[in-house]
Order: structure tokens, then sequence, then C-alpha cells
């Protein structure tokens, strides 16, 4: 079982940036692929951004060159630094952790950007 919390989420003005941390509870956080997903009001729940065990990234389209997705192993946590924020990126913010059958959400951290 793992349990993942979501935190760094608020208010900004179009342009500016944020930090997202997901802070993962167990032992095997290492061997998880992690992962971002937002979901704006109306709207489906999109992938955002992948990092695998091994550190290898993959990027939505609509956030390559914005967003850096991030893992410390030796913290249990993974980040999502996004810079240069519009208001399409208004959604709220899911962490993932997935393995083989294995697969765990968090429950959320809003990001508001204001135009």
């Amino acid at each position: 079982q793992v349990q993942l919390v979501e935190s760094g989420g608020g208010l900004v003005q179009a342009g500016g940036s944020l930090r997202l941390s997901c802070q993962a509870s167990g032992r095997t956080f290492s061997s998880y692929t992690m992962g971002w997903f937002r979901q704006a009001p109306g709207k489906a729940r999109e992938f955002v951004a992948t990092i695998t065990s091994g550190g290898t990234t993959n990027y939505a389209d609509s956030v390559k060159g914005r967003f850096t997705i991030s893992r410390d192993n030796a913290e249990n946590t993974m980040y999502l630094q996004m810079s240069s924020l519009t208001p399409d990126d208004t959604a709220n913010y899911y962490c993932r952790a997935s393995r083989s059958i294995f697969d765990y959400w968090g429950q959320g951290t809003q990001v508001t950007v204001s135009s």
C-alpha cells in the first residue's frame, strides 16, 4: 500500500511559477513510476508528466518546456516545477504511483492561475 499526499498548490498570476510536491509512504517508492495528472472543472483528467524508476521523463505537449518533473527517492518525494503558468493550467493536480498491477492516487492539490 502506498499513500500519496500532494502539496504546493495555490493561486498564482499568469507567468508565475509553483512547485508541487508529492510525498509517498512506504519503503518501495523508488520502484514506482510516478506521475502528475490534472483535472480542470468539467473536463476529463489528463496526463501531465511521468518519471520512471530509472529517471526517464515524459511530458504532455502542453507543458513541455515549462514543467519539470523530478523525484528524490531518499525523501520518497516527487516534484513538479511549473513555470510560465497560464490560466489554462488551472486544475486540480493529482499524483500517481504505478507499478505492475498496483496503481495509487493522491487526493490532489488545486492550482489556480489568474490572468
